[in-house]
């Protein structure tokens, strides 16, 4: 971060998460896992563009995801260990959404497709010095207008793939308070958040400050932690500090709400104000107290509802979850990637080994609204 230029901000223009806070956050507590690169792109000495790397060390990974207990799970984490253990993202692998360039000003797609090979080339060739050979090259989501325009160019030959799609809420400006947005709701889904807030009777929610996010960093990492190997998949696991480290290095703009039963931290959620959109973060909580007082259904109504009440356009609320996230809201919207693996031979088939390994994802999305 120390080499970065000045005008690294002024480039990353209103991209909360390729501003210098947010990226001192990923180089003061990133996965153990995970080494990031920082990239200034310039045009005849101006300074028009930045973009950011990460480099995985896969099989450092206490687990891959322990939910889906089966044989292609199993074959999955073979695979990922054995012929998949470095791998290299354009782009930020620990959030949803198009983060991982942005330019001060208008470029085509033709040069941003050159410059992004670039710049993975670049990065393979810094690795190979160190006797490091990457296995797996992957750009990380891309709205689909992009990605059409990228295949047009260096992209052409590349595997492109859609996995979950990205949950966005479309806020009603009309709407004023969470009074509002209740009413919107038809009968069913006006019940749903009754019987939720029935349930969540006796939970206090609370914005901790710094210091108190210090002071329950322990509790917070079980609850965080919890959530994150019960996933269906991971790459990395957060740092300890890494909540800490977010609210020092991004102050007002980060937010941490922690959820209390019987004065005991039960739960917590976080918010990313960038801009006119808010970005939903990470988050944990007690599956005990999850299913008895519906408590993560509470915390989407809770997220809404700031957006709500601080007037902004969208919450984008990432993937998993995709049907409950549906039900107070928000929409699927398809993104793509890109990857290619270094050997020839794998690279081939690459597009069948993809979707044996990627596991299908059966929802209904609902629609809440009169």
């Amino acid at each position: 971060m120390d080499e970065l230029p000045q005008t690294w901000d002024n480039a990353a223009r209103e991209n909360a998460f390729l501003q210098t806070p947010y990226l001192s956050v990923l180089e003061k507590s990133a996965p153990v896992n995970m080494q990031c690169f920082y990239i200034s792109i310039y045009e005849n000495g101006e300074h028009i563009g930045v973009a950011l790397a990460q480099y995985l060390r896969v099989a450092e990974l206490e687990s891959f995801g322990d939910r889906d207990k089966c044989i292609k799970t199993s074959v999955r984490n073979f695979i990922f260990r054995n012929f998949a253990s470095n791998v290299l993202f354009l782009g930020n692998n620990m959030i949803t959404g198009q983060n991982g360039y942005t330019f001060s000003k208008p470029i085509d797609f033709k040069h941003i497709s050159k410059i992004l090979i670039d710049c993975s080339e670049a990065i393979i060739e810094y690795f190979k010095k160190k006797n490091i050979r990457m296995h797996i090259i992957s750009f990380k989501d891309f709205y689909q207008h992009c990605s059409d325009e990228l295949k047009k160019y260096d992209f052409a030959k590349m595997y492109d793939f859609n996995v979950q799609p990205n949950m966005i809420f479309e806020l009603n400006q009309n709407w004023e308070s969470k009074e509002d947005y209740f009413d919107s709701f038809s009968k069913k889904y006006r019940d749903q958040y009754k019987r939720s807030h029935k349930k969540f009777d006796g939970i206090t929610v609370k914005e901790l400050e710094l210091e108190e996010i210090i002071s329950n960093e322990e509790r917070i990492y079980q609850l965080y932690h919890h959530v994150a190997v019960n996933a269906p998949f991971n790459t990395f696991f957060l740092a300890k500090n890494h909540f800490s480290t977010f609210k020092k290095q991004c102050g007002c703009k980060f937010k941490f709400f922690g959820y209390f039963l019987d004065e005991k931290l039960v739960g917590f959620h976080t918010l990313l104000l960038n801009g006119d959109i808010l970005e939903t973060y990470f988050l944990g909580y007690d599956d005990h107290v999850q299913k008895e007082n519906m408590l993560y259904l509470n915390m989407l109504y809770n997220m809404t509802e700031f957006g709500i009440e601080h007037q902004f356009e969208k919450i984008i609320f990432g993937r998993t979850a995709l049907e409950i996230k549906s039900s107070i809201g928000a929409k699927p919207v398809m993104m793509s990637g890109f990857i290619k693996h270094q050997n020839k031979l794998i690279n081939k088939y690459i597009d069948k080994i993809f979707i044996r390994l990627e596991p299908k994802i059966e929802w209904q999305q609902r629609h809440p609204f009169k």
